[in-house]
């Protein structure tokens, strides 16, 4: 690390990943729902976090360093805790938030006594005698970040009931770092919620919110905070007038309530477009935009924002893990200094850097020439502090690391590592006839049902099983060299061979080999593909402790070989029940990877899905007659904006048409998506033209079935039945209640009986269960439909 001594423009990170280098706060969570440790032991690592991540941006030459950005599990849930939106069934009776119900919320209570404590303050214990399940969990915005969606009754009451925003400003400050703390604004975080009651407006608790802001952010002012970041990444999407008023009544309330305490507000994942006047409008000392996302709003702003408002350019990618070309970004940001002035413009990340990797530099096994390509969380520090430096003290003074963006810049664009000729002649040979099946669905549903001769309601799984200890340390030792290639084989096809007894002693109709060889659904492919590269330590935070390492899709792709023939024909060999070929479909390889962004998003895609048509192909070839190709991922693309859902939708369903549609009449395929609002693009859905489609509806209450009160899908679909995010084991009631509500809404004919989600992430002790109660819950829907 290097520090920077000399004055420099202000810049910020917004937020840090919070995880560690080494996913400290991983091992510390899991540790602690095992009961392998105890809460001081949680939150001293948290602790220990926090600090390095302050210690950090200051000696990398972040002068606006954030606090109140860690969460032991969630951003959003923690704005729920700190307002006291806790829904009765969590046993909270009000005063502070203890973990217990934190996390049962986050993940759900099993059902027994709970000692519920929180640091500091008096025990409770109350009595969950049949648990509670976790709420509900969608996707932050069109990332692949997972947030607690806030649940709001008739008549909610907030108050405050957690002091961490403040708590942890006085932290930062007692280890000697003043800091800028963050909270999730007003309007967003009611913009996020749900209410089970259909007729109560989440804007309309704005009044009952805000006094609960203005108490945390006057304790803020107490302790000496000057400035704090608000964030409404609303602000980038499409808002009503009611949504906008929402805004200048909170803006306006808390200006008056609070002159001395600066705000700035922050905007990101996309242009303010026709919100922009409504954003200058507001009582605000400072505004940040997302410059990468959207960059040609800048002028918009420029030529409209007043002369003292402080502009926050978001200049640097919070999301991808490409090294910036600094010398072009300073030809941008030149001008707007010497416009402004250095005491009203910052320089910061586009968003939080919680979306990217820790540190470049734990990846010494990466090819030599990407490495320079690359910016992680730690380097893209450096980036906004060199921009700073330059922008402040002249290009002179930070001239080498100028000079080395510059040239990787220039080498990256020119790189024989990131073009194949091969590549492009095939994609000038699609034809639109490739995206379509051979015969419609209802002609092919004839020709399967008899085939596959399954009872009504199938039951089936979405393809993963529990990844134990035992899995993950074999593939540990097979890496490290210490297993030999054929005694880790035999260890996989030990669990597979048991796994597929088991379901079939169950009595589960399709059965899938569980996965065990896979390390991720995304990562297993791309390490097979060409044009992918990998970390060992990139981690990023997907929710709570789960965490993931994005692909880098930096180059064309192509399969050279195979990739899952060899487990399938293997695992089908072992029952003659059928058994599911499993892939991940090109938009959620897609857009579960760290995105090349020098050729369109669209481009990549089908370069994609022409890969995986060559898999569906080969697996049809050695008699699979059902592929799932999974695209959890395809709707977390979507653009934030309505007015560009079409362009998204049409290359999206076609580069997974492209994929699937090569297979003949009597091969079934399969899709699967999880974990979000799936309601407002069901047409595109069903223009996927998959004959199965598995789809999260647990969490929702089967809220997903309503947009089948106008839209009558066409084939067949597995709503989840149980929420595989939560350790919770649900009842055969509960299940059968959530089919009777399928029931209502689509023929018994269409209707399968699956989880919500893979079970990789989940134990044996838990899936077993769960799994016969599904079973159970199927065999009860029979008889009744009989």
């Amino acid at each position: 690390m290097s520090t920077f001594s000399l004055p420099a423009l202000p810049v910020a990170t917004l937020g840090t990943p919070r995880i560690g280098p080494r996913r400290e706060l991983k091992l510390a969570l899991e540790s602690f729902w095992s009961g392998k440790s105890d809460e001081t032991a949680l939150l001293e690592t948290s602790a220990a976090l926090r600090a390095a991540n302050w210690a950090r941006q200051k000696a990398l030459g972040v002068t606006i360093i954030p606090s109140n950005d860690f969460s032991l599990y969630d951003q959003v849930l923690d704005t729920s805790a700190m307002v006291g939106a806790i829904p009765a069934i969590y046993g909270w009776k009000g005063g502070p938030v203890s973990l217990d119900a934190y996390f049962a919320m986050a993940r759900g209570s099993q059902g027994e006594t709970e000692r519920h404590t929180s640091c500091g303050h008096a025990h409770h214990d109350h009595d969950h005698s049949h648990g509670a399940p976790a709420q509900e969990m969608t996707k932050w915005f069109d990332t692949n970040y997972h947030y607690m969606v806030p649940e709001f009754a008739t008549g909610q009451r907030f108050e405050l009931s957690s002091l961490k925003a403040v708590d942890e400003y006085r932290e930062a400050r007692a280890l000697g770092y003043e800091t800028r703390p963050v909270l999730l604004g007003p309007v967003t975080y009611l913009k996020l919620g749900k209410s089970k009651d259909a007729t109560l407006n989440p804007l309309s608790l704005l009044g009952e919110l805000l006094p609960v802001y203005i108490d945390v952010l006057r304790r803020l002012a107490a302790n000496g905070a000057e400035w704090v970041q608000i964030d409404e990444p609303c602000l980038v999407l499409d808002l009503d007038a009611a949504a906008r008023e929402a805004l200048r009544r909170s803006y306006a309330t808390i200006a008056h309530a609070l002159p001395p305490l600066k705000i700035m507000l922050t905007t990101y994942f996309g242009g303010l477009g026709d919100n922009l006047d409504t954003a200058l409008s507001l009582p605000v000392a400072g505004l940040h935009l997302d410059l990468i996302r959207a960059p040609r709003q800048l002028d918009d702003v420029l030529a409209k924002a007043p002369q003292g408002l402080v502009l926050s350019l978001g200049v640097i990618d919070g999301r991808n893990i490409w090294r910036a070309d600094l010398p072009a970004l300073l030809d941008r940001l030149e001008p707007v200094v010497a416009k402004r002035g250095t005491d009203h413009v910052q320089i910061a990340s586009s968003c939080s850097l919680l979306h990217t990797p820790i540190d470049l530099e734990l990846e010494p096994d990466l090819d030599p020439d990407l490495k320079t390509w690359l910016s992680f969380s730690i380097q893209k520090m450096g980036e906004l502090a060199t921009l700073g430096r330059a922008l402040s003290a002249g290009r002179a003074s930070v001239r080498d690391a100028l000079a080395a963006s510059g040239q990787a810049a220039t080498a990256r664009k020119a790189s024989p590592k990131v073009h194949d000729a091969a590549v492009a002649a095939r994609i000038a040979a699609v034809t639109a006839g490739m995206a379509d099946r051979k015969s419609a669905f209802a002609a092919r549903a004839k020709i399967q049902r008899p085939r596959f001769n399954l009872p009504a309601f199938p039951t089936t799984t979405i393809g993963s099983f529990p990844q134990t200890a035992e899995v993950r340390k074999a593939r540990s030792a097979h890496a490290k060299g210490a297993l030999s290639d054929a005694d880790y084989e035999q260890f996989l096809r030990e669990e597979t061979k048991r796994t597929i007894r088991w379901q079939e002693e169950i009595g589960l109709d399709v059965l899938v080999h569980g996965e065990f060889e896979r390390n991720d659904m995304v990562q297993y492919f791309g390490e097979q593909l060409a044009g992918f590269a990998f970390t060992k330590h990139g981690w990023v935070q997907s929710y709570g402790s789960r965490c993931v390492r994005p692909p880098i899709l930096f180059g064309d792709v192509s399969r050279p070989t195979p990739m899952t023939v060899g487990w399938w024909t293997y695992s089908q060999s072992l029952t003659t029940k059928p058994m599911k070929g499993m892939l991940t479909g090109p938009v959620t390889i897609l857009n579960w990877s760290f995105v090349r962004d020098d050729i369109p998003r669209s481009a990549a895609c089908r370069q994609i899905a022409l890969a995986i048509r060559d898999e569906v192909a080969d697996l049809e070839k050695a008699g699979a007659r059902m592929i799932q190709i999974d695209e959890a991922a395809l709707r977390e693309g979507l653009p934030l904006r309505k007015g560009e859902w079409k362009g998204y939708l049409d290359w999206a369903v076609g580069s997974f048409r492209l994929c699937a549609s090569g297979v003949s009449d009597e091969t079934q395929v399969h899709t699967h998506m999880c974990y979000s609002e799936f309601n407002d693009i069901i047409d595109a859905i069903g223009a996927m033209d998959a004959d199965v489609i598995s789809i999260e509806t647990s969490r929702s209450k089967m809220e997903l079935l309503d947009a089948f009160r106008t839209y009558k899908y066409p084939n067949e679909i597995g709503p989840g039945v149980y929420d595989i995010h939560s350790p919770r084991v649900p009842e055969v009631g509960e299940m059968t209640d959530l089919l009777g509500l399928a029931r209502q809404r689509l023929a018994d004919g269409q209707l399968w009986i699956n989880p919500d989600c893979g079970l990789k992430t989940r134990k044996w002790e838990e899936v077993r269960p769960a799994l016969v109660n599904m079973v159970e819950a199927a065999r009860a829907i029979r008889a009744a439909a009989r």
